[in-house]
């Protein structure tokens, strides 16, 4: 009885050494807060969630999907991968970034470990500390990429950002290999900006006044009026920037003004999400009351889906 002890003890203290010491292992990333250096991305599941809870942005949807599993099937990226979203608010720059995240990581700790998401409202308040920002974003990214290199790092409110703050973070997102011996290859950098709404808004309009469609707007023409008008607008956040100059934001990515259809699928949505049975004259009323631009042909919501889940609640 000891020997068979004695044995089951030894094979127990194996299969323990053997988690801890295991890159892959569930207990050394359960314990000791390793990063899973194996890759858990799945596009297709990634594409089904964008297609089923996003509405209106197949230009976005396009974009990401395509640029996420090239960057995913490469085992050894030569950059980090930097998307600058820019529209409207409520049209889905936040919440594809949310589906991003969930699908890079399903499970909730290892999203929360390695998930780091900048609201500038919040940690970047006060203009005359800019220069300390600086030396704290790059200390917090440059920690965290060592600790996992498949890190996620979201900045919101990308227009309301200091001037200057977020080319601090320049040195890691270039051609570099390693920086100071860490590898930033694997990372991921995404921007959300309502700077840019306005131009795509513009261009949208106009492509429906001549009277084509949607799905027709030419995404070429689209990316590179918005790198322009990012970086003479003072209120982008990217003003100016180095980030621009030296080319590293690889993808500008444009989400498009939201119309009635739209507007009425994520009333939809909202009233499943909550319960409710989709009446159909409470989805036309809510949809119609929130599509109010231009003045005249109503086409558009200023708000985008924002203010939808409240407007179910009530």
């Amino acid at each position: 009885a000891l020997d068979t002890l004695s044995t089951s003890i030894l094979t127990g203290c194996a299969a323990l050494a053997w988690q801890l010491l295991s890159p892959h292992s569930w207990l050394k990333c359960h314990f000791l807060k390793c990063c899973n250096m194996k890759d858990t991305l799945n596009i297709p599941v990634l594409k089904r969630d964008l297609d089923q809870k996003v509405f209106g942005q197949h230009l976005a949807i396009q974009i990401v999907l395509k640029v996420l599993s090239a960057n995913i099937q490469s085992e050894r990226p030569r950059k980090p991968l930097v998307m600058s979203f820019h529209g409207w608010t409520g049209t889905g720059k936040s919440f594809i970034s949310s589906i991003i995240a969930e699908n890079l990581y399903q499970l909730s700790t290892p999203r929360r470990m390695f998930v780091h998401h900048f609201s500038t409202i919040l940690h970047f308040p006060h203009l005359s500390h800019v220069h300390l920002y600086k030396e704290q974003l790059q200390n917090w990214i440059r920690g965290n990429v060592s600790t996992c290199p498949r890190s996620l790092f979201i900045f919101s409110e990308m227009d309301q950002m200091p001037h200057g703050l977020i080319d601090s973070i320049m040195p890691f997102l270039g051609y570099h290999g390693e920086v100071d011996g860490v590898y930033y290859g694997k990372a991921i950098f995404l921007f959300l900006n309502n700077a840019g709404g306005d131009k795509i808004t513009e261009i949208a309009l106009d492509h429906w006044r001549r009277m084509k469609r949607r799905e027709d707007i030419p995404l070429k023409t689209l990316q590179s009026l918005l790198s322009e008008e990012i970086f003479t607008n003072r209120n982008s956040g990217l003003f100016q920037s180095q980030l621009i100059q030296k080319n590293v934001i690889d993808y500008f990515i444009p989400f498009l003004p939201l119309e009635y259809k739209h507007v009425t699928q994520c009333v939809r949505q909202e009233l499943r999400t909550q319960g409710h049975p989709e009446d159909e004259d409470f989805i036309a009323e809510i949809a119609m009351a929130m599509t109010d631009y231009p003045s005249e042909e109503r086409l558009y919501s200023t708000k985008g889906c924002k203010t939808v889940a409240t407007k179910v609640s009530l």
